[in-house]
């Protein structure tokens, strides 16, 4: 869960306490490696690819992807970054924050649009991005890659790339970085 949405989002809100870490840095890399193979491989190569992380979570898993896949292809892939705010379903109950714009400098008109986030969840995030999307281009094709699948999916929603699958109960919160991934719960903040 980004920082960004975990201070500010009702009804979670507060810290991010850890209960136990699922995958180390190493483990992440590995897994953000093993991504970038899977994305060459069903894409059979690279041309028009464009990998657009989703503010703010998804923003370092998607250059650490486009990263992965200089090195293994030596191919510099766009990287963009997609801000959802506006687009979601739940707008009414969630802040709109203004730290995270959209950032996508590169034409996304018949190219493969790879969307980046850090742990699927309902998948209302992603639906949004779908629309945030269409709203800068026509794509060819979209595809999902995500650092964590975590279940409790309620739109139809599935990712094509997935770092590690991490059943959770629906009370449970996922913290993705490129440091690590642990499973926790979220704690109000001490009154002050």
């Amino acid at each position: 869960m980004a920082e960004r949405e975990r201070r500010r989002t009702p009804p979670y809100g507060g810290v991010f306490v850890a209960r136990s870490e699922v995958l180390d840095s190493e483990a992440v890399s590995r897994a953000i490696r093993r991504m970038a193979h899977e994305i060459v491989e069903a894409n059979r190569g690279l041309a028009d690819i464009v990998l657009i992380g989703l503010q703010t979570g998804g923003v370092p898993f998607a250059e650490a992807i486009g990263g992965a896949l200089m090195e293994i292809e030596g191919v510099d892939v766009p990287v963009g970054k997609l801000d959802v705010a506006f687009y979601r379903d739940d707008i009414n109950i969630r802040p709109v924050l203004p730290e995270a714009a959209t950032e996508i400098s590169h034409d996304i008109d018949r190219k493969v649009v790879v969307l980046v986030d850090d742990v699927l969840f309902t998948g209302r995030t992603i639906r949004a991005a779908l629309d945030a999307i269409m709203d800068q281009g026509r794509p060819r094709a979209i595809q999902l890659a995500v650092m964590v699948d975590r279940g409790h999916r309620e739109l139809p929603i599935r990712p094509d790339y997935v770092g590690k699958n991490i059943p959770t109960r629906r009370t449970e919160a996922i913290n993705a970085t490129l440091d690590r991934v642990e499973v926790g719960e979220m704690s109000r903040e001490p009154s002050r």
